[in-house]
Protein backbone atom coordinates (compact mmCIF):
# COMPACT_ATOMS: atom_id res chain seq x y z
CA UNK A 1 0.00 0.00 0.00
CA UNK A 2 1.64 3.22 -1.05
CA UNK A 3 1.80 5.87 1.71
CA UNK A 4 2.01 9.83 1.48
CA UNK A 5 4.71 11.46 2.24
CA UNK A 6 4.72 14.42 4.26
CA UNK A 7 7.28 16.56 5.09
CA UNK A 8 7.30 19.31 7.83
CA UNK A 9 7.57 21.82 5.56
CA UNK A 10 4.35 20.82 3.90
CA UNK A 11 2.82 20.74 7.19
CA UNK A 12 4.11 24.09 7.90
CA UNK A 13 2.17 25.60 4.50
CA UNK A 14 -1.09 23.79 5.60
CA UNK A 15 -0.99 25.30 9.15
CA UNK A 16 -0.22 28.48 7.54
CA UNK A 17 -3.00 28.50 4.91
CA UNK A 18 -6.17 27.23 7.28
CA UNK A 19 -4.98 27.94 10.32
CA UNK A 20 -2.85 31.75 10.35
CA UNK A 21 -3.34 31.87 14.16
CA UNK A 22 -0.85 28.95 14.77
CA UNK A 23 1.77 29.78 12.00
CA UNK A 24 4.38 31.08 14.01
CA UNK A 25 4.38 28.49 16.46
CA UNK A 26 6.92 25.75 15.73
CA UNK A 27 5.93 21.87 14.59
CA UNK A 28 8.28 19.05 14.39
CA UNK A 29 7.47 15.26 14.05
CA UNK A 30 6.74 13.14 16.77
CA UNK A 31 9.44 10.66 17.90
CA UNK A 32 6.70 7.38 17.09
CA UNK A 33 4.44 8.42 14.58
CA UNK A 34 2.90 5.27 14.11
CA UNK A 35 1.72 3.49 10.27
CA UNK A 36 -1.89 4.90 10.47
CA UNK A 37 -1.07 8.59 10.52
CA UNK A 38 1.75 11.16 10.65
CA UNK A 39 1.66 12.97 13.48
CA UNK A 40 3.41 16.13 14.48
CA UNK A 41 3.56 18.73 17.41
CA UNK A 42 2.01 21.85 17.31
CA UNK A 43 3.91 23.71 19.64
CA UNK A 44 4.18 21.72 22.53
CA UNK A 45 0.27 22.25 23.87
CA UNK A 46 -1.17 20.81 20.20
CA UNK A 47 -0.03 18.14 17.50
CA UNK A 48 -1.32 17.33 14.25
CA UNK A 49 -2.31 14.09 12.79
CA UNK A 50 -2.47 13.49 8.84
CA UNK A 51 -3.94 9.76 7.69
CA UNK A 52 -1.17 8.57 5.82
CA UNK A 53 -3.32 6.87 3.32
CA UNK A 54 -6.94 6.66 1.81
CA UNK A 55 -7.46 3.63 3.68
CA UNK A 56 -7.43 6.05 6.76
CA UNK A 57 -8.86 9.23 5.68
CA UNK A 58 -12.32 8.57 6.50
CA UNK A 59 -11.54 8.02 10.81
CA UNK A 60 -10.64 12.25 10.72
CA UNK A 61 -14.45 13.37 10.42
CA UNK A 62 -15.48 10.44 12.42
CA UNK A 63 -13.06 11.59 15.17
CA UNK A 64 -14.10 15.08 15.08
CA UNK A 65 -17.74 14.11 15.25
CA UNK A 66 -17.86 11.35 17.98
CA UNK A 67 -14.52 12.51 20.77
CA UNK A 68 -16.69 15.16 21.76
CA UNK A 69 -19.61 13.28 22.55
CA UNK A 70 -17.73 10.39 24.22
CA UNK A 71 -15.63 12.23 26.93
CA UNK A 72 -18.02 13.34 28.89
CA UNK A 73 -18.91 10.12 29.73
CA UNK A 74 -15.60 8.79 30.35
CA UNK A 75 -13.10 9.22 33.63
CA UNK A 76 -10.29 9.02 31.56
CA UNK A 77 -8.93 11.36 29.14
CA UNK A 78 -9.63 11.02 25.39
CA UNK A 79 -8.28 13.34 22.55
CA UNK A 80 -9.19 16.48 22.17
CA UNK A 81 -10.40 17.84 18.29
CA UNK A 82 -9.16 21.74 18.22
CA UNK A 83 -9.74 21.67 14.65
CA UNK A 84 -10.27 19.77 11.18
CA UNK A 85 -8.41 21.07 8.04
CA UNK A 86 -9.19 20.52 4.74
CA UNK A 87 -7.61 19.15 1.55
CA UNK A 88 -5.37 20.87 -0.55
CA UNK A 89 -3.18 20.90 -3.66
CA UNK A 90 -0.26 19.77 -1.35
CA UNK A 91 -2.07 16.93 0.63
CA UNK A 92 -5.84 15.39 -0.54
CA UNK A 93 -7.56 14.25 2.70
CA UNK A 94 -9.08 15.76 5.69
CA UNK A 95 -6.88 16.25 8.97
CA UNK A 96 -6.87 17.00 12.60
CA UNK A 97 -5.41 19.29 15.27
CA UNK A 98 -5.88 18.23 18.29
CA UNK A 99 -4.51 19.00 22.45
CA UNK A 100 -1.45 17.47 23.88
CA UNK A 101 -2.07 14.50 26.07
CA UNK A 102 1.33 14.21 28.44
CA UNK A 103 1.80 10.38 28.89
CA UNK A 104 3.97 7.71 28.72
CA UNK A 105 3.02 4.28 26.87
CA UNK A 106 2.93 0.88 29.53
CA UNK A 107 6.56 -0.33 28.63
CA UNK A 108 8.19 -1.98 31.93
CA UNK A 109 5.24 -2.27 34.52
CA UNK A 110 5.55 -4.08 38.16
CA UNK A 111 3.37 -6.78 38.87
CA UNK A 112 1.41 -4.99 41.41
CA UNK A 113 1.18 -1.84 38.75
CA UNK A 114 0.43 -3.85 35.84
CA UNK A 115 -2.58 -5.19 37.88
CA UNK A 116 -3.78 -2.08 38.58
CA UNK A 117 -2.92 -0.97 35.42
CA UNK A 118 -5.23 -3.92 34.18
CA UNK A 119 -8.11 -2.91 36.45
CA UNK A 120 -7.83 0.59 34.67
CA UNK A 121 -8.06 -0.49 31.78
CA UNK A 122 -11.41 -2.42 32.16
CA UNK A 123 -12.88 0.33 33.74
CA UNK A 124 -12.23 2.58 30.83
CA UNK A 125 -13.99 0.25 28.64
CA UNK A 126 -17.24 -0.32 31.20
CA UNK A 127 -17.47 3.46 30.91
CA UNK A 128 -17.40 3.57 27.18
CA UNK A 129 -19.18 0.38 26.68
CA UNK A 130 -21.84 2.02 28.83
CA UNK A 131 -22.05 5.54 26.51
CA UNK A 132 -25.69 5.86 24.56
CA UNK A 133 -24.84 4.30 20.72
CA UNK A 134 -27.67 6.33 19.09
CA UNK A 135 -26.58 6.84 15.94
CA UNK A 136 -22.77 5.73 16.19
CA UNK A 137 -21.04 4.04 13.26
CA UNK A 138 -21.16 0.16 12.59
CA UNK A 139 -18.44 -1.93 11.74
CA UNK A 140 -16.74 -1.44 8.18
CA UNK A 141 -13.90 -0.84 6.13
CA UNK A 142 -14.22 2.84 8.50
CA UNK A 143 -12.73 0.85 11.24
CA UNK A 144 -11.70 -2.37 9.21
CA UNK A 145 -14.81 -4.31 10.89
CA UNK A 146 -13.46 -3.92 14.27
CA UNK A 147 -16.53 -4.54 16.30
CA UNK A 148 -17.99 -7.21 13.95
CA UNK A 149 -17.03 -11.01 14.10
CA UNK A 150 -13.86 -12.52 13.20
CA UNK A 151 -14.77 -14.40 11.09
CA UNK A 152 -15.28 -12.21 7.93
CA UNK A 153 -11.24 -12.79 8.04
CA UNK A 154 -11.64 -16.14 8.03
CA UNK A 155 -9.78 -16.34 4.62
CA UNK A 156 -6.85 -14.50 5.64
CA UNK A 157 -6.12 -16.53 8.74
CA UNK A 158 -6.98 -20.07 7.08
CA UNK A 159 -4.01 -19.00 5.02
CA UNK A 160 -1.88 -17.42 7.25
CA UNK A 161 -2.12 -20.58 9.30
CA UNK A 162 -1.37 -22.71 6.15
CA UNK A 163 2.04 -20.30 5.00
CA UNK A 164 2.68 -21.27 8.75
CA UNK A 165 2.42 -24.50 9.05
CA UNK A 166 6.18 -25.10 9.60
CA UNK A 167 6.18 -22.63 12.52
CA UNK A 168 3.13 -23.04 14.59
CA UNK A 169 1.23 -25.97 15.94
CA UNK A 170 -1.44 -26.11 13.24
CA UNK A 171 -4.24 -28.03 15.21
CA UNK A 172 -4.76 -26.32 18.31
CA UNK A 173 -4.92 -22.82 16.58
CA UNK A 174 -6.93 -23.76 13.88
CA UNK A 175 -9.25 -25.25 17.13
CA UNK A 176 -8.76 -21.55 18.98
CA UNK A 177 -9.91 -20.29 15.56
CA UNK A 178 -12.94 -22.26 14.87
CA UNK A 179 -13.90 -21.86 18.51
CA UNK A 180 -13.97 -18.29 18.13
CA UNK A 181 -16.02 -18.19 14.78
CA UNK A 182 -18.86 -20.33 16.37
CA UNK A 183 -20.60 -17.26 18.66
CA UNK A 184 -21.92 -14.11 17.92
CA UNK A 185 -22.05 -11.02 20.62
CA UNK A 186 -25.87 -11.64 21.46
CA UNK A 187 -26.49 -8.33 23.34
CA UNK A 188 -27.14 -4.36 22.03
CA UNK A 189 -24.16 -3.13 20.09
CA UNK A 190 -21.72 -1.44 22.26
CA UNK A 191 -18.74 1.15 21.75
CA UNK A 192 -15.18 -0.13 20.98
CA UNK A 193 -12.42 1.62 20.80
CA UNK A 194 -10.97 -0.67 17.73
CA UNK A 195 -7.16 -0.63 18.65
CA UNK A 196 -6.47 -0.97 22.00
CA UNK A 197 -2.83 -1.63 22.00
CA UNK A 198 -0.52 -0.32 24.07
CA UNK A 199 0.50 2.16 21.63
CA UNK A 200 -2.77 3.78 22.49
CA UNK A 201 -2.85 4.01 25.97
CA UNK A 202 -0.90 6.65 28.01
CA UNK A 203 0.16 6.89 32.15
CA UNK A 204 1.25 8.46 34.54
CA UNK A 205 2.74 7.29 37.61
CA UNK A 206 2.34 3.73 36.33
CA UNK A 207 -1.63 4.18 36.27
CA UNK A 208 -3.99 4.97 33.15
CA UNK A 209 -4.79 8.33 32.28
CA UNK A 210 -5.17 8.89 28.75
CA UNK A 211 -6.86 6.85 25.63
CA UNK A 212 -5.76 7.95 22.29
CA UNK A 213 -6.21 7.08 18.58
CA UNK A 214 -10.02 6.60 17.72
CA UNK A 215 -9.42 5.74 14.28
CA UNK A 216 -10.95 2.34 15.04
CA UNK A 217 -13.90 3.96 16.65
CA UNK A 218 -17.45 1.99 16.26
CA UNK A 219 -19.98 0.16 18.23
CA UNK A 220 -20.62 -3.75 18.21
CA UNK A 221 -19.30 -6.48 19.60
CA UNK A 222 -16.18 -5.40 22.37
CA UNK A 223 -14.08 -8.70 21.47
CA UNK A 224 -11.67 -7.11 19.61
CA UNK A 225 -10.80 -5.12 22.19
CA UNK A 226 -10.09 -7.98 24.91
CA UNK A 227 -6.45 -8.61 22.55
CA UNK A 228 -4.42 -6.62 25.32
CA UNK A 229 -4.94 -9.21 27.01
CA UNK A 230 -2.58 -11.54 25.65
CA UNK A 231 -0.65 -8.74 23.82
CA UNK A 232 0.61 -7.06 27.17
CA UNK A 233 -0.85 -8.80 30.47
CA UNK A 234 0.32 -12.06 32.12
CA UNK A 235 -1.76 -14.27 33.63
CA UNK A 236 -2.57 -12.26 36.72
CA UNK A 237 -3.07 -9.11 35.33
CA UNK A 238 -4.90 -10.77 32.64
CA UNK A 239 -7.32 -12.14 35.41
CA UNK A 240 -7.72 -9.03 36.98
CA UNK A 241 -8.64 -7.66 33.36
CA UNK A 242 -11.09 -11.16 33.17
CA UNK A 243 -12.82 -10.27 36.32
CA UNK A 244 -13.07 -6.52 36.20
CA UNK A 245 -14.73 -6.77 32.71
CA UNK A 246 -17.27 -9.43 33.78
CA UNK A 247 -17.50 -10.68 30.32
CA UNK A 248 -19.10 -14.16 28.71
CA UNK A 249 -16.51 -16.85 27.78
CA UNK A 250 -18.14 -16.69 24.38
CA UNK A 251 -16.85 -13.33 24.31
CA UNK A 252 -13.28 -14.13 25.54
CA UNK A 253 -13.21 -17.07 22.77
CA UNK A 254 -14.12 -14.53 20.25
CA UNK A 255 -11.20 -11.90 21.87
CA UNK A 256 -8.56 -14.57 21.65
CA UNK A 257 -9.56 -15.24 17.70
CA UNK A 258 -9.10 -11.60 16.99
CA UNK A 259 -5.36 -11.76 19.08
CA UNK A 260 -4.50 -14.62 17.14
CA UNK A 261 -5.81 -13.07 13.62
CA UNK A 262 -3.38 -9.92 14.16
CA UNK A 263 -0.22 -12.26 15.34
CA UNK A 264 -0.37 -14.48 12.48
CA UNK A 265 -1.13 -12.20 9.39
CA UNK A 266 1.65 -9.97 10.70
CA UNK A 267 4.10 -13.34 11.28
CA UNK A 268 2.50 -14.27 7.52
CA UNK A 269 3.68 -10.64 6.17
CA UNK A 270 7.53 -11.16 7.85
CA UNK A 271 9.75 -12.21 5.41
CA UNK A 272 12.22 -13.32 7.92
CA UNK A 273 10.50 -14.86 10.73
CA UNK A 274 13.32 -14.47 12.93
CA UNK A 275 12.94 -10.56 12.74
CA UNK A 276 11.99 -8.92 16.29
CA UNK A 277 8.60 -7.89 14.76
CA UNK A 278 7.93 -11.85 13.87
CA UNK A 279 9.31 -13.01 17.09
CA UNK A 280 7.36 -10.56 19.26
CA UNK A 281 4.26 -12.11 17.49
CA UNK A 282 4.99 -15.66 17.93
CA UNK A 283 5.30 -15.17 21.53
CA UNK A 284 2.16 -13.92 21.76
CA UNK A 285 0.44 -17.02 19.79
CA UNK A 286 2.49 -18.76 22.72
CA UNK A 287 0.65 -16.92 25.26
CA UNK A 288 -2.74 -17.40 23.32
CA UNK A 289 -1.94 -20.86 23.11
CA UNK A 290 -0.84 -21.41 26.55
CA UNK A 291 -3.60 -19.59 28.11
CA UNK A 292 -6.20 -21.85 25.79
CA UNK A 293 -4.61 -25.30 27.13
CA UNK A 294 -4.06 -23.99 30.84
CA UNK A 295 -0.17 -24.57 30.55
CA UNK A 296 2.45 -23.46 28.57
CA UNK A 297 3.30 -25.10 24.84
CA UNK A 298 6.01 -24.24 22.84
CA UNK A 299 5.90 -23.56 19.40
CA UNK A 300 7.38 -25.55 16.57
CA UNK A 301 10.74 -24.28 15.03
Amino acid sequence: MDRIDIPTSIVYDLIKQQFPQWADLPIKPVESSGWDNYTFHLSEEMLIRFPSAERYASQVQKEQHWLQKLAPHLSFQIPEPLAMGKPSRNYPYNWSIYRWIEGEVPNELSDENKNLFASDLAQFLIELQRTDTTDAPLPGKHNFYRGASPDVYDTEIRSAIKQLKNYIDVKTVTGIWERAIRTRWQNEPVWIHGDMSTDNLLLKEDRLTAVIDFGGLGIGDPACDLVIAWTFFEPESRDVFKKRLGLDSDTWDRARGWALWKALIVIADCEDKTCPLALKRFGEIQEIVGEYNQKPVGMIT
